[in-house]
């Protein structure tokens, strides 16, 4: 990984969001309550709880929890492109710019399935030993290995388009 110019032509793009539903259930559970508190204290002026916080306390809890988790999670997706120059990965709003691999640093590539949460611990940015994981939907992925002996698995739900676009950034490269 390094600085070089990533401003070559895109020959695969993906951008993948978090669609499990558990996930979003719990979300909207989680964001229920503060909804549901600040409806009844600040709107309707009846006390919720035993012991009710102010109703700045309650409005700020419903900002954070009621609108600005299920926007956050809303916003975080990872983008995923295949250009002639290598691998580039972002996950927004986490990864400020791209992150990118390059073939001249990559020993070998493959789509796989996988297991997300035996192998990784679930998804996400997934650190582990001698490697990490960009994953956020299903079980597909590109593994990497640099040749630093580093694996880098970035989930997909497109492996053969991607598998494809690297094999031919690729042989369009001498290294």
């Amino acid at each position: 990984m390094s600085s070089r110019n990533i401003d070559s032509e895109v020959l695969f793009r993906e951008e993948q969001r978090f669609r499990q539903l558990w996930l979003w259930i719990l979300i909207v559970l989680g964001s229920a309550i503060p909804w549901i508190g600040v409806i009844l204290q600040v709107i309707l002026g009846k006390q919720f709880g035993n012991n009710p916080a102010p109703d700045w306390i309650v409005i700020l809890i419903w900002l954070v929890f009621g609108i600005g988790l299920p926007l956050f999670f809303y916003s975080i997706k990872l983008i995923t492109e295949v250009r002639k120059d290598g691998i580039h990965l972002r996950f927004f709003p986490f990864h400020r710019k791209f992150k990118s691999y390059y073939y001249s640093d990559i020993e070998s590539y493959e789509a796989r399935k996988y297991k997300p949460i035996r192998e990784y611990g679930g998804w996400g940015i997934r650190l582990v030993i001698g490697g990490i994981a960009f994953n956020v939907y299903g079980n597909k992925g590109l593994q990497l290995v640099l040749k630093n002996k580093k694996k880098i698995l970035v989930g997909t739900q497109k492996p053969e388009e991607f598998y494809q676009a690297i094999k031919k950034a690729v042989s369009h490269n001498a290294f």
